[in-house]
């Protein structure tokens, strides 16, 4: 185990102010966090290679955030670390460098292309939630939440549904590793799909796709100040853009579901009028984003709360604290619609490296309680639910039952 670092300094209290490895239920940590927020904002925890900083307040994460000049994400960008295997643009880069990279990413993610992807996405939606409706019950995590991703991204990247699931496969197992601090097993996964990644660009070299409709073609042709962007930076880009967007939906979708089904009166509002459902995901994302183990590295010594960080020390931005600050949103453990200041809620990050597939992932989700609502009068929780462990927040099992809508 990693002796925790010392320092005499004044305001350099190293103490373990929190665990992140603590056994979770559907709410302690959001009740733990509430009460970091006003006993210790700016905690510290030894855990995880010699110890790390954790930010609870909205406004210290949104520091960072708006602060690229005193932090960097190209040092260490998650709690715990484990980019052992390479640099993967534009998450692990600062501007500008990152920049190519995002210009490129952005293009596949517009109003017009999501409204042309979304039947398919639709499609998929449907075909995954039938069967539980029809069997009457189900892991809705399990069945659904940890499969959905895998298709729509084989729709958004081209790519055979056998491949997608593969890699959902994969980056599972890649997760877990990551959260038991296996560094074997995340250098290994990691590897697996960097060679995943290889053979998807070789496909394209091989059987070329016109880049303005496939991404990973559209990162090989492009261009950057007369060059094109390096090989191997290219192949970590789509890396990372293969796996990103596979977690975070697997983890957020139950948590729609475990609300609504203590919440019948809300389930019945969007029955009734399926409207509201666009804003009742907005909410749902801000209640329950899943990120918490994001981070960034202070590039110098900085304070936060009269605590010292000093230059090289990651901190987490616990996102999924920082958005239920009451002090920006007043009543923010609770539900509620037409929020005035919702859009200035975190589930995506902020700044510069603000999710870009932030589209695709409401439409996901949309999409999802569109079709379940529609085709249930009903549906509870009928077992434990299981939570995903540190750095994600969210639900890896919920059994329900399901009763099906008169037809």
């Amino acid at each position: 185990m990693t002796t925790p670092p010392q320092d005499t300094d004044p305001g350099r209290d190293l103490t373990h102010d929190f665990d992140p490895r603590a056994p979770e239920t559907f709410t302690s940590a959001h009740e733990h966090y509430k009460e970091l927020r006003s006993s210790c904002p700016v905690a510290h925890s030894t855990t995880y290679d010699g110890g790390f900083w954790a930010l609870f307040r909205y406004e210290d994460v949104k520091r960072v955030l708006d602060g690229r000049d005193l932090f960097t994400t190209s040092v260490q960008n998650t709690v715990p670390r484990f980019a052992f295997t390479g640099r993967r643009p534009p998450l692990h880069f600062d501007p500008p460098e990152h920049t190519a990279y995002r210009r490129v990413i952005n293009r596949f993610f517009t109003r017009d292309r999501m409204s042309a992807l979304e039947p398919r996405v639709r499609e998929c939606a449907v075909r995954l939630l039938r069967p539980l409706v029809e069997a009457g019950e189900g892991d809705v995590s399990v069945a659904y939440a940890q499969k959905f991703p895998a298709h729509v991204f084989a729709a958004f990247f081209n790519l055979p549904n056998h491949l997608a699931e593969l890699i959902k496969e994969i980056s599972a197992s890649y997760v877990a590793a990551i959260q038991l601090v296996d560094t074997d097993s995340v250098v290994r996964l990691s590897r697996r799909l960097y060679e995943i990644a290889q053979a998807v660009i070789d496909e394209r070299r091989a059987h070329p796709l016109d880049p303005r409709h496939d991404l990973t073609s559209a990162l090989m042709t492009a261009e950057y100040e007369g060059e094109p962007l390096p090989p191997d930076m290219v192949l970590g880009c789509v890396r990372q853009l293969l796996v990103t967007g596979m977690v975070a939906p697997s983890v957020f979708i139950g948590n729609m579901f475990v609300h609504l089904s203590g919440d019948p009166a809300l389930a019945g509002l969007l029955r009734a009028d399926p409207s509201r459902i666009p804003a009742a995901v907005e909410e749902f994302l801000r209640l329950y984003g899943p990120y918490r183990g994001m981070a960034r590295t202070a590039r110098q010594d900085v304070v936060f709360g009269g605590r010292l960080i000093k230059a090289g020390e990651p901190i987490a931005l616990v996102y999924t604290s920082a958005n239920r600050d009451e002090r920006i949103f007043p009543d923010g453990e609770t539900f509620r619609f037409d929020r005035p200041n919702l859009a200035r809620h975190l589930a995506f990050g902020g700044g510069v490296h603000t999710c870009p597939g932030a589209p695709l992932a409401r439409m996901m989700l949309v999409t999802t309680l569109e079709e379940a609502l529609a085709r249930t009068s009903a549906f509870e929780v009928s077992g434990e639910i299981r939570m995903a462990s540190w750095a994600e927040w969210g639900t890896n099992s919920v059994p329900m039952r399901f009763t099906a809508a008169a037809r």
